[in-house]
């Protein structure tokens, strides 16, 4: 992160423009909206400011700035379309030591302007650090696509219940969580629907519920993270991260998805690697019952999905055996992302019609398979954490009867940016796996898709053998 995202009050204070082109103007349109009293400075001036003269909203001064103009500004605009005049007037703002901001110059700039979704009170500003403005542009009119038209009067609405809901709630965890159910509940639909006096009668009975300043119970969410890749987060998981008081997370879970946890949640390792556990699963199961009997919102984030190959189930029955609230939150399992990322079709119709999940890894290191039919011809197969199992599971396949011929592939940190993928044979699956030693996670996919990777994933399949 460049810059530090800001709000500036300039409500009554005193900003200078400097420059008569379009691009002044529109940064005297932008200051005057944030209730600034704005002067303008230039010789002449382009067009686009006669509204604004002709309205009286801005004070022209029909010459350049001098030191005094600048000392009595809050912030400077420069936009002469000038460089050396830019240079010049950022060097006076500079030693009067008042922020500046130069048009399409960031490196002379204290601070760079956002794109800026406006919802009244409700303010989206998009930055890209001042490199890509186009791309911010193109965000900002997602974000436009998805909030909804009447949110300012979501963010009006609140604002009216604010003190009371403070006098209520004096505990933060409780306030937070109460907003939480008013904004994303019944009562912020009504308001987003312009119904806002049957939404105001509900905020008034949810005020004056005998029990509410009852806290609200804890809870669980086991969450699944898919392959690490934020992108490939469900909108659901998103929404429990985001609610989350606390996070208990896995290796798996990819620290990029952390980032859209809650700032204020605390965040809680417990990952699992072969041979070095920073937390037991009876830890972790004491964890999360303590924290949330404490009123908590907890998530539990695991790589992949929770309920394949995961322990979500165990952890699901423990939670619930103690009285926890608890639900789960599906994610991508690492099948369907590596083998989606290698371009690796699961089933197809000549091919394979069925898929077997299988784990490589077990207390005893032996893996548990029915391996007579997992050599049948016309099927996929998938191995978890099979990896260091991997001479293991060839020499089991081929006894089983297993062509040797038959294509195989090992992929490691699946869609994630440095996935590695090699292909080969069920005959050189050690040492396909001798190429993958750096502890990224890594699944096998065995069977005759394996063969059609997409070769477009050079350098990745460079590797293939």
């Amino acid at each position: 992160m460049k810059h530090l995202p800001t709000f500036f009050a300039l409500d009554g204070r005193a900003a200078l423009v400097v420059g008569g082109t379009p691009a002044a103007a529109q940064r005297a349109r932008l200051l005057l909206a944030a209730g600034a009293r704005v002067t303008v400075a230039a010789p002449g001036l382009d067009a686009a400011f006669d509204a604004l003269l002709g309205s009286g909203a801005i004070i022209w001064q029909a010459r350049w700035p001098g030191d005094e103009d600048i000392d009595r500004a809050a912030l400077v605009f420069i936009a002469t379309g000038d460089s050396g005049r830019d240079h010049a007037v950022a060097a006076l703002a500079r030693a009067a030591r008042v922020p500046v901001n130069v048009t399409d110059q960031p490196g002379l700039s204290d601070f760079i302007m956002p794109a800026i979704v406006d919802r009244g009170d409700v303010v989206v500003a998009v930055s890209t650090g001042g490199g890509a403005p186009v791309l911010a542009r193109l965000v900002r009119a997602r974000i436009e696509r998805a909030l909804p038209a009447r949110l300012a009067d979501l963010g009006a609405f609140a604002a009216r219940f604010r003190d009371a809901a403070r006098a209520l709630f004096r505990d933060v965890g409780a306030r937070r969580r109460f907003w939480e159910r008013v904004l994303d509940g019944p009562i912020g639909q009504l308001v987003l629907a312009g119904r806002e006096p049957a939404a105001r009668d509900a905020m008034l009975v949810a005020l004056n519920r005998a029990d509410a300043a009852v806290p609200r119970p804890g809870s669980v969410t086991i969450v699944g993270a898919g392959p690490g890749d934020p992108d490939l987060l469900t909108l659901r998981a998103l929404h429990a991260l985001q609610q989350a008081d606390i996070v208990l997370y896995d290796e798996l879970a990819g620290r990029a998805v952390l980032d859209y946890a809650r700032r204020d949640a605390e965040l809680v390792y417990v990952g699992k690697q072969k041979a070095h556990h920073s937390k037991s699963q009876d830890e972790i199961n004491t964890l999360m019952v303590a924290h949330a009997r404490a009123g908590r919102q907890v998530v539990r984030l695991k790589g992949g999905d929770p309920f394949v190959f995961g322990r979500g189930g165990e952890e699901l029955a423990h939670l619930r055996a103690h009285g926890i609230e608890a639900t789960v939150v599906p994610g991508i399992t690492a099948a369907l992302a590596c083998a989606a990322a290698a371009g690796i079709p699961l089933t197809h119709r000549e091919h394979a019609s069925a898929v077997t999940f299988v784990t490589g890894h077990l207390k005893n290191g032996e893996p548990a398979a029915d391996w007579a039919a997992l050599a049948r011809s016309g099927q996929t197969i998938v191995v978890y954490m099979g990896v260091s199992a991997a001479a293991t599971v060839r020499d089991r396949l081929l006894a089983a009867g297993i062509a040797r011929a038959t294509p195989a592939a090992i992929v490691e940190n699946g869609a994630r940016p440095n996935q590695k993928v090699s292909i080969g044979t069920v005959a050189g699956l050690a040492a396909l796996a001798a190429r993958h030693v750096s502890g990224g996670p890594a699944l096998m996919i065995i069977g005759d898709v394996a063969a059609l990777a997409d070769t477009a994933l050079e350098p990745a399949l460079a590797e293939a053998s």
